[in-house]
């Protein structure tokens, strides 16, 4: 095996969590010594991870070793939450992390007070996750060649084999992609020259369209990029988070600014919806490929973790039923990073997904 994976939790955060976890995953492999590590640690080790890093080298003896710390860790074999743990991925031949390559996908890993628009804007494709909690608050560390990075991010270039990225948004649609007419700042004010209050009413449930009824905590406004056609059905799409509706002007106020002209449409976040999006994501993915990939890094929103599905993290099962023998690990962060439609995006309660399969043969 080129890649492996373990998880290893205690009751006390301590260096040999992130030793054992290395261990493990060596051991499964059959890697003496692996050409890269990607570690991550619980929220435990975020005020001085040195000194779990240092112990995970010296298991590795490879200084190649990336990762984070995060609020919850997880493997293709389970998850942990609120508890001391590191997960740890190991690579052999022919998989190396190493500084960017012009025209590949660029791994990217960041605090919450690490995002620079500019730098998120740059650099290449990206793809990973923000390593905070819901809140964004506490601290959090990145760490590439084992070394924490005071700029709190880091980018590289997983080389070695064909990375396909894609994400599942985990939404039922309320509404089709509509043209918004009128907007101030956050607030949306007019959707096809009705007021946005009136628009979303319309697509809401029967039973949830009273103002003391509105599930606002549920629900999302999505935002098309590209052309039109086909955007839903291509997840050429962003989501921002309804905050409030004002039923004594008409106004719905979303997480974030939409340019008057977007095209935008409800949407409910909603289990049952999120599961078949992520099962539908594999098969996209995988659609030509008869061998399973070599391993997958998968980067969910804490809000889309086991609390969102009523205690077991569907995402990973869904994972596992389609490729029973492939390592997984990931962590759950407050911002997924993926890119869309010819930009970088940062994404809110979405999974971005990553399978690396060898190269085919020319």
């Amino acid at each position: 095996m080129s890649a492996a994976t373990a998880l290893t939790k205690a009751p006390v955060a301590t260096p040999e969590l992130a030793a054992d976890a290395v261990r493990i995953a060596l051991d499964k492999a059959g890697i003496a010594h692996p050409h890269a590590v990607l570690l991550y640690l619980s929220a435990d080790f975020a005020r001085d991870p040195t000194p779990a890093l240092r112990a995970a080298a010296r298991v590795a003896n490879c200084l190649q070793i990336a990762g984070c710390t995060a609020s919850g860790l997880f493997t293709e074999d389970e998850w942990v939450l609120d508890t001391p743990a590191a997960a740890a991925l190991v690579l052999g031949e022919p998989y190396r992390l190493q500084a960017t390559c012009p025209g590949e996908p660029v791994l990217t890993l960041a605090a919450p007070n690490a995002l620079d628009w500019n730098w998120l804007a740059g650099g290449g494709e990206r793809y990973g996750g923000v390593a905070g909690d819901v809140t964004g608050q506490g601290p959090y560390s990145v760490w590439h060649m084992g070394r924490i990075q005071p700029q709190g991010r880091c980018e590289l270039t997983l080389t070695g084999g064909q990375a396909r990225i894609g994400v599942a948004h985990g939404v039922r649609l309320l509404s089709p992609p509509t043209l918004l007419t009128a907007v101030r700042a956050h607030d949306l004010l007019g959707i096809a020259g009705q007021p946005a209050l009136s628009d979303l009413v319309r697509a809401l449930p029967l039973g949830t369209r009273s103002p003391e009824r509105i599930p606002l905590h549920l629900l999302m406004l999505g935002v098309t990029y590209g052309r039109l056609d086909q955007a839903i059905e291509e997840g050429r799409y962003h989501l921002l988070p309804v905050l409030a509706a004002n039923p004594n002007t008409g106004a719905v106020t979303v997480a974030g600014e939409v340019a008057h002209g977007s095209h935008v449409f409800w949407a409910l976040r909603q289990p049952q919806a999120a599961e078949y999006e992520m099962r539908s994501l594999i098969d996209r993915l995988s659609r030509d490929r008869l061998d399973e990939p070599q391993f997958a890094l998968m980067f969910p929103c804490m809000g889309r973790g086991p609390a969102f599905y009523n205690g077991e993290d569907r995402d990973i099962v869904q994972f596992t039923r389609r490729f029973p023998e492939t390592p997984l690990i990931g962590f759950y962060g407050n911002g997924e990073i993926a890119h869309l439609d010819g930009a970088n995006r940062l994404l809110q309660h979405s999974t971005v997904l990553a399978l690396f399969y060898p190269h085919v043969p020319t």
